[in-house]
């Protein structure tokens, strides 16, 4: 049952994680693709992709991703290697690293922000 070989990078082409709402993690998660998080969690988050953290996600923890789209509440440490968009229901609190900024008016943002040279 779990003796299936590693899949390659294309075979987890268009696939994302999705935790839906109403579901608590506490812990760690690696993802070698996009998510979708809906829910809460309580830890840190890798991901080689996309994050997209809903309207009603909270996040306690440190995130290191490729991009990320903040709907929801964050706190914590924000590594972002790209782009971070801030939408208007969104409260960022901690400390924010990114290569280009994003933000709707009606944002919390109550982080320091380091902008980064994007990497080419």
């Amino acid at each position: 049952m779990f003796d299936q070989k590693a899949k390659s990078d294309y075979a987890l082409l268009g696939k994302t994680n999705r935790i839906i709402e109403g579901t608590k993690i506490h812990g760690n998660i690696e993802s070698p693709v996009d998510m979708r998080i809906d829910g809460e969690v309580f830890g840190n988050i890798s991901c080689e992709g996309k994050i997209v953290l809903g309207h009603n996600s909270k996040i306690q923890g440190d995130v290191v991703c490729k991009n990320i789209d903040v709907e929801g509440k964050f706190e914590g440490k924000l590594d972002v290697a790209e782009l971070l968009t801030i939408r208007k229901t969104a409260t960022i609190k901690g400390d924010v690293f990114a290569s280009k900024l994003a933000v709707e008016p009606g944002a919390v943002f109550e982080a320091s922000c380091e902008m980064r040279k994007l990497n080419s």
